[in-house]
């Protein structure tokens, strides 16, 4: 790929963009649309470019930008959805896909087969997340889906790294797939927490926006590429430096410095603009594989392109009915479960006793647990697996020969045309649809928005009791209100979305301070 081919992309993809959202339209399945039919003009050049590059260099910004939004207390408090959707549903997907890809494809082998599933597997929560107010989400739907996002990437590539190496001739079980899945977890967590103390204390000390956003951008990629190399998950790695690092940042004093309002507005410039760059070029670049995958495909007699597009269709309805099924099955069984406790509450008084302690510890740690989802809840959570940038990430990265030797990788073409298809239909079917859905579920958001109306004026009452004390300079009274706000979170009276929303304002009567003084 060359410099005016990677502009024309850029350029493309912001008028598409602009067009896209102004009629409220998301823009990813567009480019793609687009893309894929660009690269049947003649005289279109193929695009290749290195398999481990494309992971590396598109998932770990974009990860870290989706995590440092992300409410560290509401993953806690939907721990239990997020687990159930980010763990168990995946590896139930990537099972059942894989599965019924070795009944399509026989012919690229079972490790191929459970290497599509695992591509396949993860959907992209943080584009309709992205769009929640637009399209009428409730709070609970948009916290659920978005640590959904942040859990699901790291266990679906686990999978991968297990099925290419299965495929590359590699011994694997189930047995030592789940202990492959809880060690490349724990390092990660370990070296992506591990990496944000030297972060925060060099980024207090370099005394500029400029270099501290530059060394907030390195993170995600150091994460990353550090705990690959430690064969551990690069994505949790990124997950956990993200949530350390924003968390800190904004919410704890003794990690506030003079300037650092500075770099917090302009990395709420920067990240948006990272996030744009690097979607348009993924979308952009398996669009534009179409055609020459297609003619691979049909070169080929094995599997060939009419089996191949059959299993495409296939395994996109598998994929969209099986989130809906085992989303309602498991959701369900845990409202009946919940349904059962409380029954068992009300007859059983040692029981109430028991429980009403253990429900205190967990109010007084701000920990307690959310009730389940309800029906409309499960319905609309259900709907959402469009699959996007991870999907054809991790199909782009597929090597195209065998590891040490020349052979070329089993059904390499087919997997990279079912992921392209599959990620496209889920996004004209589900993405489309998924606002209308949300409307005609008709949830009842006056309580929502009254109380989080509430917390915004007690988030304001706080700021002015503090700029109301005394203070040597402007900037220490705008640090004593940062520093209430982090206070109130930490003792359950904010919450972390509420907080920074109301840190960003204050960052700005700052900014507007030092610009124009009074």
């Amino acid at each position: 790929m060359n410099g005016v081919q990677l502009l024309l992309i850029i350029g493309a993809g912001i008028a598409v963009s602009a067009v896209a959202r102004k009629r409220n339209i998301e823009p990813g399945w567009i480019i793609v649309v687009l893309a894929a039919a660009a690269s049947f003009i003649p005289g279109v050049p193929r695009l290749e470019l290195d398999s481990e590059m494309i992971l590396a260099i598109v998932v770990p910004p974009l990860l870290y930008s989706a995590t440092r939004n992300a409410s560290f207390s509401s993953f806690g408090a939907n721990m239990n959805a997020i687990v159930t959707l980010g763990l168990l549903l995946v590896l139930f997907t990537a099972g059942v896909l894989g599965l019924v890809a070795t009944w399509l494809l026989p012919t690229i082998g079972g490790a191929a087969a459970f290497l599509l599933g695992s591509v396949l597997a993860p959907p992209d929560t943080i584009t309709t997340v992205s769009h929640g107010d637009e399209i009428g989400l409730p709070k609970r739907v948009t916290s659920i889906l978005t640590g959904e996002s942040l859990v699901n990437d790291a266990t679906a590539l686990t999978l991968f790294a297990i099925a290419l190496g299965a495929a590359n001739g590699e011994q694997a079980s189930f047995g030592s797939g789940a202990l492959e899945l809880v060690r490349t977890a724990g390092i990660g967590l370990v070296i992506g927490a591990g990496l944000s103390v030297p972060t925060l204390w060099l980024r207090k000390r370099l005394g500029n926006p400029t270099l501290e956003t530059t060394l907030v951008l390195l993170l995600p990629f150091t994460a990353f590429l550090l705990a690959e190399e430690a064969h551990a998950s690069g994505i949790l790695a990124v997950v956990a430096a993200a949530f350390s690092v924003s968390l800190n940042l904004a919410l704890d004093p003794k990690h506030q410095y003079p300037g650092g309002y500075k770099t917090r507005l302009q990395e709420e410039s920067f990240w948006p603009v990272v996030d744009f760059l690097l979607e348009t070029f993924v979308f952009a670049y398996i669009g534009l594989q179409l055609k020459w995958v297609l003619e691979d495909l049909a070169e080929s007699d094995d599997p060939g392109l009419v089996r191949t597009l059959v299993a495409a269709g296939v395994l996109l309805v598998v994929a969209i009915l099986f989130r809906l099924f085992a989303v309602w099955v498991l959701f369900g069984r845990w409202r009946r479960k919940d349904q059962r406790v409380k029954r068992r509450v009300q007859e059983d008084i040692y029981f109430r006793t028991r429980w009403q302690r253990m429900e205190e510890r967990r109010t007084r740690r701000g920990g307690k647990p959310l009730d389940p989802p309800t029906r409309k809840q499960t319905l609309l959570v259900g709907w959402t697996g469009m699959r996007g940038i991870l999907t054809l990430a991790a199909a782009a990265a597929i090597p195209p020969t065998i590891e040490h030797g020349t052979e070329p990788f089993p059904g390499r073409d087919a997997i990279q045309a079912i992921a392209l298809i599959v990620t496209l239909g889920t996004l004209l079917i589900q993405g489309t649809t998924v606002g209308w859905l949300s409307r005609k579920l008709n949830f009842d958001l006056t309580e929502e928005r009254a109380e989080t109306k509430e917390l915004r004026d007690l988030a304001r009452t706080i700021i002015a009791e503090a700029g109301a004390e005394p203070a040597e300079t402007d900037d220490a009274r705008f640090e004593a209100q940062r520093a209430a706000l982090g206070k109130a979170v930490a003792e359950h009276r904010l919450t972390e979305d509420i907080a920074r929303e109301l840190i960003e304002e204050v960052d700005l009567r700052q900014a507007a301070q030092s610009t124009y003084p009074a």
